[in-house]
């Protein structure tokens, strides 16, 4: 049986979506920690967009799978979105600024969500395709 991620509606997603919305539109109004305010909401990045992401990049054809995102596609979208927001943003944006503490909460969120992705329910046990030396880790035997 093949396993199906549920992409945008996973759960940890929805959590960082519902986190995000929580601090944007009612937390920051009412506290100005600078924790809150500077870095909170990029810990999120990775945990609410890259299953949209995935999802898109699964609908056009450029990923092959419904499992979980692996951690090569973790990494990518973490490194592009860094180089995008720190390095091009402030180049692009006249009141963007680059910050190496981001690139860290952008991590740090990559970091919990990836284990959450393959750790919270079980990760799945990786099993032989039958009838060759090949490893599918989607396949629960």
């Amino acid at each position: 049986m093949r396993t199906r991620w549920r992409y945008g509606l996973d759960g940890f997603c929805l959590l960082a979506i519902g986190l995000y919305a929580l601090n944007r539109w009612v937390v920051l109004p009412h506290l100005g920690s600078g924790f809150m305010r500077n870095y909170f909401n990029d810990l999120l990045l990775i945990p609410a967009a890259l299953p949209w992401v995935l999802w898109a990049q699964r609908r056009l054809g450029w990923r092959e799978h419904d499992g979980r995102p692996t951690g090569s596609e973790i990494g990518l979208h973490l490194i592009v979105w860094s180089l995008l927001c720190e390095v091009a943003g402030p180049h692009l944006v006249a009141h963007a600024v680059g910050d190496w503490r981001d690139v860290l909460a952008y991590t740090t969120g990559a970091t919990v969500a990836g284990v959450w992705w393959h750790w919270n329910s079980g990760f799945p046990r990786v099993t032989r395709i039958r009838g060759s030396n090949k490893v599918d880790p989607y396949i629960q035997s």
